[in-house]
Protein backbone atom coordinates (compact mmCIF):
# COMPACT_ATOMS: atom_id res chain seq x y z
CA UNK A 1 0.00 0.00 0.00
CA UNK A 2 3.18 2.40 0.41
CA UNK A 3 7.29 2.34 0.45
CA UNK A 4 8.24 0.54 3.73
CA UNK A 5 9.51 2.96 6.37
CA UNK A 6 11.84 1.87 9.20
CA UNK A 7 10.96 -0.55 10.80
CA UNK A 8 8.38 0.66 13.72
CA UNK A 9 10.01 0.11 17.23
CA UNK A 10 6.95 -0.93 19.47
CA UNK A 11 2.77 -1.29 18.63
CA UNK A 12 0.83 1.33 19.79
CA UNK A 13 -2.38 0.79 22.09
CA UNK A 14 -5.46 2.05 20.27
CA UNK A 15 -5.99 5.44 21.81
CA UNK A 16 -9.79 5.04 21.85
CA UNK A 17 -11.85 3.49 24.22
CA UNK A 18 -15.86 2.46 23.19
CA UNK A 19 -15.02 2.32 19.47
CA UNK A 20 -17.74 -0.14 17.93
CA UNK A 21 -19.73 -0.47 21.13
CA UNK A 22 -22.96 -0.63 18.71
CA UNK A 23 -21.79 -3.76 17.63
CA UNK A 24 -22.44 -5.55 20.71
CA UNK A 25 -25.77 -5.43 20.02
CA UNK A 26 -25.58 -7.55 16.72
CA UNK A 27 -27.80 -10.47 16.61
CA UNK A 28 -27.10 -13.81 15.24
CA UNK A 29 -29.68 -14.70 12.36
CA UNK A 30 -29.54 -18.02 10.05
CA UNK A 31 -27.26 -18.82 7.44
CA UNK A 32 -26.93 -17.26 4.11
CA UNK A 33 -25.86 -18.90 0.97
CA UNK A 34 -24.48 -16.23 -1.53
CA UNK A 35 -23.94 -17.18 -5.56
CA UNK A 36 -20.17 -16.51 -6.77
CA UNK A 37 -19.28 -13.95 -9.57
CA UNK A 38 -19.29 -15.20 -12.93
CA UNK A 39 -16.64 -16.98 -13.59
CA UNK A 40 -13.83 -14.63 -15.86
CA UNK A 41 -13.13 -16.30 -18.81
CA UNK A 42 -8.85 -17.11 -19.51
CA UNK A 43 -6.60 -14.07 -19.27
CA UNK A 44 -5.13 -14.01 -22.92
CA UNK A 45 -4.21 -10.40 -23.42
CA UNK A 46 -4.10 -7.25 -21.04
CA UNK A 47 -6.80 -5.86 -18.67
CA UNK A 48 -7.40 -3.17 -20.83
CA UNK A 49 -7.93 -5.25 -24.21
CA UNK A 50 -10.14 -8.23 -21.90
CA UNK A 51 -13.17 -5.05 -21.61
CA UNK A 52 -16.00 -4.93 -23.82
CA UNK A 53 -18.13 -1.94 -24.39
CA UNK A 54 -21.92 -2.73 -25.15
CA UNK A 55 -22.97 -0.56 -28.06
CA UNK A 56 -24.12 2.87 -26.63
CA UNK A 57 -22.16 3.06 -23.54
CA UNK A 58 -18.51 4.57 -23.57
CA UNK A 59 -15.53 4.31 -21.51
CA UNK A 60 -13.18 7.52 -22.17
CA UNK A 61 -9.81 8.55 -20.74
CA UNK A 62 -9.71 12.21 -19.54
CA UNK A 63 -8.10 14.32 -18.05
CA UNK A 64 -8.96 17.05 -14.87
CA UNK A 65 -7.49 20.06 -13.90
CA UNK A 66 -8.47 22.12 -10.86
CA UNK A 67 -7.01 24.43 -8.48
CA UNK A 68 -5.74 21.17 -6.11
CA UNK A 69 -3.82 19.68 -9.16
CA UNK A 70 -4.60 17.58 -12.13
CA UNK A 71 -5.87 14.01 -12.22
CA UNK A 72 -6.32 11.61 -15.31
CA UNK A 73 -9.62 9.52 -15.05
CA UNK A 74 -11.40 6.99 -16.83
CA UNK A 75 -14.98 8.00 -17.12
CA UNK A 76 -17.98 4.63 -17.79
CA UNK A 77 -21.48 5.92 -19.14
CA UNK A 78 -23.95 3.22 -19.85
CA UNK A 79 -25.80 3.00 -22.73
CA UNK A 80 -28.94 4.34 -20.61
CA UNK A 81 -27.25 7.79 -19.44
CA UNK A 82 -28.03 9.15 -23.51
CA UNK A 83 -32.11 8.33 -22.63
CA UNK A 84 -32.84 7.90 -19.38
CA UNK A 85 -35.89 9.81 -18.35
CA UNK A 86 -34.58 10.71 -14.63
CA UNK A 87 -30.70 11.51 -13.58
CA UNK A 88 -28.47 8.24 -13.00
CA UNK A 89 -26.33 7.48 -9.72
CA UNK A 90 -23.09 7.88 -9.81
CA UNK A 91 -19.96 5.57 -8.34
CA UNK A 92 -16.53 7.14 -7.65
CA UNK A 93 -14.11 4.38 -7.52
CA UNK A 94 -10.55 4.62 -6.11
CA UNK A 95 -8.06 1.59 -6.92
CA UNK A 96 -5.03 0.66 -4.76
CA UNK A 97 -1.67 0.69 -5.13
CA UNK A 98 0.01 -0.72 -8.06
CA UNK A 99 -3.34 -0.41 -10.16
CA UNK A 100 -5.09 1.51 -12.91
CA UNK A 101 -8.24 2.56 -13.48
CA UNK A 102 -8.36 -0.79 -16.42
CA UNK A 103 -7.22 -3.07 -14.49
CA UNK A 104 -9.59 -2.09 -11.62
CA UNK A 105 -12.23 -2.13 -13.52
CA UNK A 106 -11.28 -5.49 -15.15
CA UNK A 107 -10.89 -7.11 -11.98
CA UNK A 108 -13.97 -5.50 -9.97
CA UNK A 109 -16.24 -5.91 -13.24
CA UNK A 110 -17.91 -2.57 -11.92
CA UNK A 111 -18.57 -1.56 -15.78
CA UNK A 112 -20.89 -4.72 -16.67
CA UNK A 113 -23.46 -3.74 -13.40
CA UNK A 114 -23.11 -0.57 -13.78
CA UNK A 115 -24.34 -1.00 -17.41
CA UNK A 116 -27.16 -3.63 -15.54
CA UNK A 117 -27.85 -1.12 -12.90
CA UNK A 118 -27.70 1.79 -15.00
CA UNK A 119 -24.34 3.53 -13.40
CA UNK A 120 -21.73 6.30 -14.18
CA UNK A 121 -18.80 5.38 -12.77
CA UNK A 122 -15.61 7.34 -12.45
CA UNK A 123 -12.00 5.86 -11.70
CA UNK A 124 -9.37 8.50 -11.18
CA UNK A 125 -5.79 7.46 -11.76
CA UNK A 126 -3.14 8.22 -9.23
CA UNK A 127 0.26 9.15 -11.16
CA UNK A 128 3.76 7.86 -10.30
CA UNK A 129 4.17 11.70 -9.29
CA UNK A 130 2.24 11.86 -6.71
CA UNK A 131 3.17 8.32 -4.96
CA UNK A 132 5.51 6.11 -6.98
CA UNK A 133 3.55 2.98 -6.64
CA UNK A 134 0.47 4.85 -7.13
CA UNK A 135 -1.12 5.09 -3.74
CA UNK A 136 -3.43 7.43 -2.39
CA UNK A 137 -1.99 9.09 0.03
CA UNK A 138 -4.46 8.73 2.69
CA UNK A 139 -2.00 8.50 5.75
CA UNK A 140 -0.28 11.91 5.15
CA UNK A 141 -1.75 14.82 7.48
CA UNK A 142 -2.68 16.84 4.51
CA UNK A 143 -4.45 14.85 2.36
CA UNK A 144 -6.81 13.93 5.22
CA UNK A 145 -9.22 16.59 5.42
CA UNK A 146 -11.90 19.06 3.30
CA UNK A 147 -10.67 21.39 0.98
CA UNK A 148 -6.53 20.42 0.71
CA UNK A 149 -4.87 17.70 -0.96
CA UNK A 150 -6.07 14.79 -2.58
CA UNK A 151 -9.51 14.74 -0.81
CA UNK A 152 -10.34 18.07 -2.74
CA UNK A 153 -9.14 17.38 -5.88
CA UNK A 154 -10.85 14.24 -5.56
CA UNK A 155 -14.49 16.02 -4.79
CA UNK A 156 -13.25 18.52 -7.37
CA UNK A 157 -13.42 16.07 -10.03
CA UNK A 158 -16.69 14.46 -8.92
CA UNK A 159 -18.21 17.88 -8.85
CA UNK A 160 -17.57 18.28 -12.54
CA UNK A 161 -18.94 15.00 -13.59
CA UNK A 162 -21.98 15.83 -11.57
CA UNK A 163 -22.39 19.21 -14.26
CA UNK A 164 -21.10 17.39 -17.01
CA UNK A 165 -23.10 14.31 -17.20
CA UNK A 166 -26.60 13.48 -16.34
CA UNK A 167 -26.00 12.36 -12.92
CA UNK A 168 -28.49 12.68 -9.63
CA UNK A 169 -27.10 14.38 -7.02
CA UNK A 170 -28.76 12.49 -4.58
CA UNK A 171 -27.33 9.34 -5.30
CA UNK A 172 -23.31 9.64 -5.42
CA UNK A 173 -21.06 7.35 -4.05
CA UNK A 174 -17.45 6.23 -3.23
CA UNK A 175 -15.97 3.28 -3.31
CA UNK A 176 -12.12 1.67 -2.72
CA UNK A 177 -9.59 -1.09 -2.35
CA UNK A 178 -6.96 -0.83 -0.08
CA UNK A 179 -5.23 2.42 -0.23
CA UNK A 180 -8.39 3.50 -2.45
CA UNK A 181 -10.84 2.06 0.50
CA UNK A 182 -8.80 4.15 3.25
CA UNK A 183 -9.30 7.20 1.10
CA UNK A 184 -12.73 6.43 0.24
CA UNK A 185 -13.64 6.84 3.64
CA UNK A 186 -12.01 9.89 4.27
CA UNK A 187 -13.78 11.08 0.97
CA UNK A 188 -17.12 9.93 2.54
CA UNK A 189 -16.20 11.78 5.54
CA UNK A 190 -14.35 14.75 4.60
CA UNK A 191 -17.83 15.44 2.05
CA UNK A 192 -20.75 14.44 3.32
CA UNK A 193 -22.75 16.97 1.03
CA UNK A 194 -21.56 15.48 -2.00
CA UNK A 195 -20.97 11.53 -0.88
CA UNK A 196 -24.70 9.32 0.27
CA UNK A 197 -22.54 5.99 0.89
CA UNK A 198 -19.51 4.51 1.01
CA UNK A 199 -17.78 1.03 0.03
CA UNK A 200 -14.61 0.06 1.83
CA UNK A 201 -12.61 -2.92 0.73
CA UNK A 202 -9.48 -3.84 2.92
CA UNK A 203 -9.06 -1.11 3.88
CA UNK A 204 -8.16 1.25 7.05
CA UNK A 205 -10.37 3.85 9.09
CA UNK A 206 -10.10 7.51 9.03
CA UNK A 207 -7.63 8.89 11.40
CA UNK A 208 -5.75 5.43 11.93
CA UNK A 209 -1.89 7.04 10.35
CA UNK A 210 -0.38 10.55 9.90
CA UNK A 211 2.64 9.50 8.05
CA UNK A 212 4.56 6.80 6.63
CA UNK A 213 5.45 4.75 9.78
CA UNK A 214 2.47 5.32 11.52
CA UNK A 215 0.50 4.05 8.47
CA UNK A 216 2.56 0.73 8.67
CA UNK A 217 2.09 0.06 11.98
CA UNK A 218 -1.89 0.61 11.48
CA UNK A 219 -1.82 -2.19 8.27
CA UNK A 220 0.04 -4.61 10.98
CA UNK A 221 -1.61 -4.10 13.78
CA UNK A 222 -4.92 -2.36 13.56
CA UNK A 223 -5.65 1.25 14.59
CA UNK A 224 -8.92 2.61 15.70
CA UNK A 225 -8.80 5.99 13.78
CA UNK A 226 -10.62 8.92 14.73
CA UNK A 227 -14.70 9.26 15.53
CA UNK A 228 -17.17 10.54 12.41
CA UNK A 229 -18.23 13.94 12.59
CA UNK A 230 -21.40 12.47 11.01
CA UNK A 231 -23.38 9.17 10.18
CA UNK A 232 -22.34 8.08 6.94
CA UNK A 233 -23.73 4.85 5.45
CA UNK A 234 -20.88 2.42 4.92
CA UNK A 235 -20.56 -0.92 3.72
CA UNK A 236 -17.13 -2.87 4.50
CA UNK A 237 -15.68 -5.65 2.69
CA UNK A 238 -12.24 -7.60 4.76
CA UNK A 239 -10.30 -10.69 3.98
CA UNK A 240 -9.56 -12.66 7.48
CA UNK A 241 -6.13 -13.97 6.23
CA UNK A 242 -4.88 -10.70 4.69
CA UNK A 243 -1.70 -10.10 5.42
CA UNK A 244 -0.83 -6.62 4.12
CA UNK A 245 -3.69 -4.78 6.19
CA UNK A 246 -4.45 -6.69 8.78
CA UNK A 247 -8.44 -7.56 9.56
CA UNK A 248 -8.46 -5.83 12.53
CA UNK A 249 -8.57 -2.76 10.85
CA UNK A 250 -11.84 -4.01 8.69
CA UNK A 251 -13.41 -4.58 12.34
CA UNK A 252 -12.30 -0.74 13.23
CA UNK A 253 -13.94 0.53 9.64
CA UNK A 254 -16.98 -1.16 11.14
CA UNK A 255 -16.85 0.05 14.67
CA UNK A 256 -16.66 3.61 13.53
CA UNK A 257 -18.96 3.02 10.94
CA UNK A 258 -21.49 1.94 14.15
CA UNK A 259 -20.63 4.17 16.49
CA UNK A 260 -22.87 6.90 14.43
CA UNK A 261 -25.75 5.11 14.60
CA UNK A 262 -26.49 4.09 18.44
CA UNK A 263 -30.25 3.65 18.03
CA UNK A 264 -29.85 0.55 15.09
CA UNK A 265 -30.77 -3.15 15.62
CA UNK A 266 -27.80 -5.47 15.07
CA UNK A 267 -27.89 -8.30 12.79
CA UNK A 268 -25.18 -11.23 12.18
CA UNK A 269 -25.32 -14.03 9.13
CA UNK A 270 -23.25 -16.52 8.27
CA UNK A 271 -23.03 -17.91 4.68
CA UNK A 272 -21.20 -19.52 1.94
CA UNK A 273 -20.50 -19.26 -1.71
CA UNK A 274 -20.90 -22.55 -3.52
CA UNK A 275 -17.61 -24.23 -3.30
CA UNK A 276 -16.08 -20.40 -2.37
CA UNK A 277 -14.78 -18.57 0.89
CA UNK A 278 -17.86 -18.53 3.66
CA UNK A 279 -18.13 -15.25 5.62
CA UNK A 280 -20.50 -13.44 8.54
CA UNK A 281 -21.72 -10.28 7.56
CA UNK A 282 -23.34 -8.20 10.64
CA UNK A 283 -25.37 -5.31 9.84
CA UNK A 284 -27.01 -2.54 11.55
CA UNK A 285 -30.72 -1.32 10.40
CA UNK A 286 -34.15 -0.02 11.54
CA UNK A 287 -36.15 -3.01 12.61
CA UNK A 288 -36.85 -4.85 8.77
CA UNK A 289 -35.64 -1.83 6.89
CA UNK A 290 -32.40 -1.31 4.68
CA UNK A 291 -29.09 -1.51 6.48
CA UNK A 292 -26.93 1.26 7.31
CA UNK A 293 -23.20 -0.31 7.91
CA UNK A 294 -22.43 -3.67 6.95
CA UNK A 295 -19.42 -5.71 7.78
CA UNK A 296 -18.42 -8.95 5.29
CA UNK A 297 -15.33 -10.61 7.05
CA UNK A 298 -14.79 -13.47 4.82
CA UNK A 299 -12.73 -16.70 5.99
CA UNK A 300 -9.80 -17.55 3.70
CA UNK A 301 -9.66 -14.61 2.20
CA UNK A 302 -6.01 -12.35 1.56
CA UNK A 303 -5.65 -9.00 0.63
CA UNK A 304 -8.05 -9.43 -2.72
CA UNK A 305 -11.52 -7.80 -3.92
CA UNK A 306 -13.91 -10.65 -3.35
CA UNK A 307 -15.75 -12.24 -6.25
CA UNK A 308 -13.39 -10.10 -8.54
CA UNK A 309 -12.68 -11.38 -11.84
CA UNK A 310 -8.92 -13.27 -12.22
CA UNK A 311 -8.30 -11.22 -15.52
CA UNK A 312 -8.03 -8.20 -13.15
CA UNK A 313 -4.96 -8.01 -10.34
CA UNK A 314 -5.85 -8.69 -6.29
CA UNK A 315 -9.00 -9.68 -7.07
CA UNK A 316 -10.91 -13.34 -5.37
CA UNK A 317 -13.16 -14.91 -7.37
CA UNK A 318 -14.36 -17.74 -4.69
CA UNK A 319 -15.37 -15.17 -2.35
CA UNK A 320 -19.06 -13.14 -1.99
CA UNK A 321 -19.46 -10.63 -5.35
CA UNK A 322 -18.49 -7.45 -3.30
CA UNK A 323 -19.62 -5.44 -6.08
CA UNK A 324 -22.36 -5.96 -6.54
CA UNK A 325 -23.52 -5.75 -2.76
CA UNK A 326 -21.78 -2.84 -2.39
CA UNK A 327 -24.05 -1.29 -5.64
CA UNK A 328 -26.78 -3.18 -3.80
CA UNK A 329 -25.78 -1.16 -0.77
CA UNK A 330 -25.31 1.74 -1.65
CA UNK A 331 -28.12 2.48 -4.16
CA UNK A 332 -30.50 2.24 -1.20
CA UNK A 333 -29.63 5.55 0.79
CA UNK A 334 -29.70 8.99 -1.24
CA UNK A 335 -29.02 12.69 0.31
CA UNK A 336 -31.46 14.91 -0.21
CA UNK A 337 -31.09 18.95 -1.16
CA UNK A 338 -31.75 19.95 2.61
CA UNK A 339 -29.27 17.67 3.91
CA UNK A 340 -26.56 18.23 1.16
CA UNK A 341 -26.78 22.15 1.96
CA UNK A 342 -26.29 21.42 5.95
CA UNK A 343 -23.10 18.97 5.23
CA UNK A 344 -21.41 22.24 3.35
CA UNK A 345 -22.42 24.19 6.03
CA UNK A 346 -21.33 22.90 9.08
CA UNK A 347 -18.10 21.28 7.61
CA UNK A 348 -17.61 25.19 5.88
CA UNK A 349 -17.75 26.43 9.33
Amino acid sequence: MLPKPAKAKARPKPTSKGAGQALSRIKVHKTLTVKPAAKAKPVTATARAQMSIPRGATFRSLTHDSPFGSLDYKLYLPASATSAERPLPLLVMLHGCGQTPDDFATGTRMNALAEELGVIVVYPAQNRQAQKNRCWNWYRRGDQSRVAGEPALLADLTRMVLSTTPVDPARVYVAGLSAGASMALILAAAYPDIFAAVGAHSGLAVGSAHDASTAMIAMKHGAPGSRSPAPIPTINFHGENDKVVHVRNGRYVAARAADAYPDLVGIERKGRTPDGHTFVRQSLRKGKGKSFTEFWSIQGAGHAWSGGSPAGRFTDPAGPDASREMLRFMLQHRTTMKQRKDAAFATAT
